[in-house]
C-alpha cells in the first residue's frame, strides 16, 4: 500500500483505489419489477500528480490545442510550488464516504487525467449496471465544466445504461450548510488572530472560478448560480449583507475577456475602504487543488501582503461529512424520482 501524502488513514486513495463498500452479489436473474441495478458516478476536472505531467495534462484540457510555452511553464511552476494536487485523493475519498452512506457503488471519472471518465464508463458497463446517476463535483452549471463532463460520459456511442445526469446542485441546502460550517469556524479564528470580533471585522470574499465572458453572454447560468450559492452560504452562516462580497478567481491566461471582478480588484477595493485584512471562502470548489493551494494560499496571500493586507481562507470541504450528506441527499432524490 502506498502511504497517503495527506495522511488519510495511512493509505492513498489515488494509488490504491480504496473502496470500503463491497456490494452484495446481484442475482443472475433479477425478479420482475426489481429496481434497476444502480451506480453513482462522480465527475471532476482532474489534475496532474506531479509537475512533470503538466504538459500532457494541459493537452487534455485544451483538446490537443497547443498553449504558448510560457503558459505551460507557468502552470508547471505553480504545481511545483504546491508539490502535487490532491484533487483525485479527495474525490476518491468523497466517493468512498458516499458509497458507504448510500450502500451503492460509487465510481469516479476525471475529464483531464486519471482516473479518466471513459475508463469509469467502461468499468460501469463491464459490471452491467443498468442505471447511473452522474454528479459533477462542480455544483454550478456551466458548459465549460458540466457540459464537457456530460459530453465525456456520453461519448460518441450509445451508452449501455440509462444515464441520470445531475446538471446543477448549486442550491442544495446541505451544501450551503457544509460551506457555512467551515466559514464560521475559519472566520472566527481569523478574526481572533486579526484582533477583531466575530461581528465581522474581516470582510468575506466568496469566490468561484471565472469563465470566459462570452460564455455568460450566450446564456450560461454559471455566474448567477455561483452568486446564489454564496447568498445561501451567507444566510446559513448568519451573515449580514454588508459582511461579504463576491469575486471570480483564476481567470485564464490564454487571452480574451473573463468574468470578474477579480479577487485582486476586490482586495484593492476593500483596502480603499479602510480594511487591512480579508477572509476568502471559495464556493465553487469542493476540495483542495491548485486553484486553492496556489491561487489563494500563495498568489492572493502574497498580493494582499504587498498591499499591506492580511489574508485568511476557509478550509476546503475535502472529507466533510456534511458534503457527503449533501451528495447522498441529491442522489436519493434522483432515486426517488424514478422509483
Amino acid at each position: 500500500m502506498t502511504a497517503c501524502p495527506l495522511g488519510l488513514a495511512g493509505a492513498c486513495y489515488c494509488a490504491n483505489q480504496i473502496s470500503a463498500f463491497q456490494p452484495a452479489p446481484a442475482p443472475s436473474s433479477p425478479a420482475p419489477g426489481a429496481p434497476a441495478k444502480t451506480a453513482v458516478l462522480l465527475l471532476a476536472h482532474g489534475s496532474p500528480e506531479n509537475p512533470d505531467q503538466v504538459p500532457d495534462f494541459l493537452r487534455y484540457v485544451t483538446g490537443g490545442r497547443p498553449l504558448p510555452p510560457q503558459v505551460v511553464e507557468e502552470i508547471r511552476h505553480r504545481y511545483s510550488l504546491i508539490g502535487f494536487s490532491p484533487l483525485a485523493c479527495w474525490t476518491l475519498l468523497q466517493a468512498d464516504q458516499l458509497s458507504q452512506e448510500l450502500q451503492l457503488p460509487v465510481f469516479v471519472g476525471m475529464r483531464n487525467w486519471k482516473p479518466f471518465i471513459a475508463d469509469a464508463v467502461r468499468a460501469i458497463a463491464a459490471q452491467k449496471f443498468e442505471r447511473v446517476i452522474a454528479v459533477c463535483m462542480a455544483p454550478q452549471n456551466s458548459r465549460t465544466s458540466v457540459g464537457l463532463y456530460r459530453s465525456a460520459v456520453t461519448g460518441e456511442n450509445a451508452l449501455p445504461f440509462t444515464l441520470d445526469f445531475v446538471d446543477e446542485w448549486h442550491d442544495q441546502p446541505l451544501l450551503a450548510r457544509a460551506f457555512a460550517e467551515n466559514l464560521r469556524a475559519g472566520w472566527a479564528h481569523a478574526n481572533a488572530e486579526y484582533g477583531g470580533t466575530l461581528s465581522g471585522t474581516l470582510p468575506i470574499i466568496f469566490t468561484a472560478h471565472s469563465v470566459p465572458a462570452r460564455t455568460i453572454t450566450e446564456g450560461d447560468p454559471y455566474e448567477a448560480q455561483s452568486k446564489e450559492t454564496a447568498q445561501l452560504v451567507a444566510k446559513a452562516g448568519g451573515l449580514e449583507d454588508a459582511a461579504w462580497t463576491f469575486a471570480f478567481q483564476s481567470q485564464g491566461m490564454s487571452g480574451g475577456q473573463w468574468i470578474g471582478p477579480t479577487v485582486e480588484e476586490t482586495i484593492l477595493s476593500l483596502k480603499a475602504k479602510g480594511h487591512r485584512g480579508v477572509f476568502i471562502q471559495p464556493v465553487g470548489f469542493l476540495c483542495d487543488h491548485v486553484e486553492v493551494l496556489f491561487d489563494i494560499d500563495i498568489f492572493f496571500k502574497q498580493f494582499a501582503e504587498k498591499e499591506g493586507m492580511q489574508l485568511w481562507r476557509a478550509e476546503s470541504l475535502n472529507g466533510s461529512k456534511m458534503l457527503t450528506a449533501a451528495l447522498a441527499d441529491l442522489v436519493r432524490g434522483r432515486v426517488a424520482l424514478n422509483a
